[in-house]
């Protein structure tokens, strides 16, 4: 079987964990701290915006909002939704026919073309983001609704989200074409082992990996969601 070149281990979080073994990336034992980061990436207006909701003394609205509960249950169904559907996605490759009619494995592993991996993960990246900034904007009327001090809460978060979404987008953004490089690499490798049993087991390593990858991508954008869901336990 075809295996990705073995590195040390990365420590850190899994998706960054995940994507600096499938690059080869080496990542600092001492990342710049959260603060650091901030500061880089708020520019003036978001600054304001972030002092205003953290100074301001909003008071509790009745907006009509859900009970928590229902939001925690409907927050669990879409997460092992989304979670099922790329677990479940197999990007079917077209491979062509031999002569009596069967596709082969090794035509199978010729036939496949990443371009069909990165629209597949563009959709789902798509998903997930559609599906966990509306659960994000329902939590945060339901935390608006429940006292001050969740509202002032609500709005933090929505300051945040403002600021930090594009951030978040463009690196995100940048995983397909990481992607990309590991299948070139496990296609070439194992095209330079013409003696292998299982022509199509690279293709396997690779969508393995590319679950993974999703998986932690999922966990990363579910993290605000769980957040305020937590908040919301309080109440």
């Amino acid at each position: 079987m075809v295996q990705a070149p073995q590195r040390p281990p990365v420590h850190g979080p899994t998706f960054i964990r995940l994507l600096a073994n499938l690059v080869g990336a080496d990542v600092p034992p001492s990342p710049p701290s959260l603060a650091d980061h901030l500061g880089r990436w708020l520019d003036w207006s978001h600054a304001i915006a972030l002092s205003t909701a953290l100074d301001g003394k909003p008071s509790a609205t009745d907006s009509g909002a859900h009970d928590s509960g229902n939001e925690e249950h409907e927050c669990t169904r879409i997460r092992r939704s989304l979670a099922g559907t790329i677990v479940g996605d197999r990007v079917p490759a077209s491979p062509p026919r031999r002569a009596g009619g069967e596709a082969g494995e090794a035509d199978a592993s010729q036939a496949v073309d990443y371009p069909m991996f990165r629209q597949r993960h563009l959709s789902l990246q798509r998903s997930m983001q559609a599906a966990t900034g509306e659960l994000r904007g329902r939590l945060r009327d339901t935390l608006a609704g429940k006292s001050a001090a969740m509202a002032r809460l609500a709005a933090v978060d929505a300051a945040m989200e403002a600021a930090l979404s594009p951030r978040e987008q463009s690196l995100l953004a940048h995983v397909p074409d990481l992607l990309g490089e590991h299948f070139d690499r496990l296609h070439q490798a194992a095209s330079a082992q013409a003696t292998s049993t299982s022509p199509g087991a690279w293709l396997e390593v690779f969508r393995r990996d590319r679950q993974s990858v999703l998986l932690a991508e999922l966990d990363v954008r579910f993290q605000p969601v769980e957040g305020l869901l937590a908040a919301l336990r309080t109440c």
